[in-house]
């Protein structure tokens, strides 16, 4: 029975009387070579004893192995591309008749495909202003600071205080406990509570202070909650700027002149916003062509996007300090409310892989082991570690895909009509 509107398909199934009791007399042979049965040698247990005394556990082998054999067959026989594994269900066993069972399965599914080349999307080439440049210039400026120490003295606003501290209350676990941790006072990143506790101390002075953290702070262990600290101010500091000048221009790389370093920075703004840009345009070209084509995808795709999805967020869950451990997931309810934009998903992957066959978009083994070598100065690990890393985790395949999609969403962007956006 077919359902065109789902990848979802239904059989019933029959083993014929003769292949059953051949199986029958194959499981029931092999439990008398392994069987032990009071007065009788191993192996020497007449079969009829054996059969008598091991039905339940005999005719459970024989369905385990003849229902996957029997489906196996009909899928080859359809030449269906069956996804995932069947559901069994009504197995109809008894002595002197066929063994009867349905299967439910998934097909992957058949779609053509349609019009993919000419994609109207908005899209405006990025500009940079010299207030641009100026800005990404202040912040290299800020990363090339020297803070000197400067004479005790009481703290005012716009110090660079140089502190230590240790949480004695309202944090689970040990002590937050820092040596040596540098707050600019009344900064924008430094929380209300040390500002205001560190105005008019002065060096070597101790005292405790109560520190309020946001709902969202950073670091899971203290957001939401109030921490008393025992905090000594050790030393002043002031912040020292470099000027921007030509020295300034070759202190910081293999440039001669402080143009120079404007020029390659307005380079490297405008490559990042290009990159921006295009990414947003072939999603919008992903997009649309997802919503031309229309046509169902097997469950068991989507269950394995969501939990790819899933586990992606709980990756960077972790990676932000989040006890994992304390998180009750309800599947039902994430795959409910995850299914519309995995079904997306799922849609726009089986469609850019129909139209790289198409285009025949393939990877070399150059593009190969440039990725390779990415991923290694990412780790910090040596090439050849990390390509023998990545063969034995089965990965290798995983970045030739993505190469592979990469390539065809800029074909796809190459090929589209880019407007300006409204």
């Amino acid at each position: 029975m077919a359902d065109t509107q789902t990848c979802k398909r239904e059989v019933e199934l029959t083993v014929g009387i003769l292949e059953l009791a051949a199986e029958t007399d194959r499981v029931a042979a092999q439990y008398q070579q392994q069987v032990r049965l009071p007065g009788f040698r191993p192996g020497k247990a007449p079969a009829t004893m054996v059969k008598s005394k091991f039905a339940a556990d005999i005719r459970q082998q024989v369905v385990e192995n003849l229902v996957p054999k029997a489906f196996r067959e009909y899928a080859e026989k359809e030449q269906l591309k069956v996804v995932g594994q069947p559901n069994v269900n009504d197995v109809h066993y008894h002595d002197g008749e066929p063994l009867k069972f349905k299967a439910e399965y998934e097909v992957a599914p058949e779609f053509e495909l349609g019009d993919y080349k000419g994609i109207e999307v908005p899209y405006d080439q990025p500009l940079v202003s010299e207030e641009d440049i100026d800005a990404r210039l202040s912040a290299i400026r800020e990363q090339k600071a020297d803070y000197v120490n400067i004479d005790p003295r009481p703290v005012v606003n716009g110090d660079f205080a140089v502190v230590a501290l240790k949480s004695i209350s309202g944090v689970e676990g040990p002590p937050i406990e820092q040596d040596e941790l540098m707050l600019e006072v009344a900064g924008e990143e430094t929380l209300p509570e040390f500002n205001t506790g560190l105005l008019g101390m002065t060096p070597g002075e101790s005292k405790e202070i109560d520190v309020a953290y946001p709902e969202d702070y950073g670091a899971q262990r203290l957001a939401g909650k109030t921490v008393r600290f025992h905090l000594t101010l050790n030393t002043l500091r002031r912040k020292e700027l470099p000027e921007l000048n030509d020295d300034f221009a070759k202190d910081i790389g293999d440039y001669q002149t402080l143009g120079e370093v404007r020029d390659e920075i307005r380079k490297a703004i405008l490559r990042e916003r290009e990159y921006v840009a295009q990414q947003e345009a072939k999603n919008k070209v992903v997009e649309k062509i997802v919503e031309a084509h229309e046509f169902a995808v097997p469950d068991a795709y989507v269950d394995h996007q969501i939990k790819a999805n899933l586990e992606s967020r709980l990756r960077e869950l972790a990676g932000q300090g989040a006890d994992l451990s304390k998180l009750k997931l309800d599947w039902e309810k994430v795959r409910e409310a995850q299914k519309d934009q995995a079904t997306k998903e799922v849609r726009a992957s089986l469609l850019l892989d129909r139209i790289a066959e198409r285009e025949s978009i393939g990877v070399t083994e150059e593009e190969l082991d440039r990725e390779v070598q990415r991923v290694a100065r990412q780790d910090r690990e040596p090439v050849p570690t990390v390509r023998k890393r990545l063969e034995e985790q089965g990965a290798l395949g995983q970045l030739a895909s993505r190469i592979r999609t990469e390539k065809t969403l800029n074909l796809l962007f190459d090929e589209a009509k880019k407007v300006a956006s409204a």
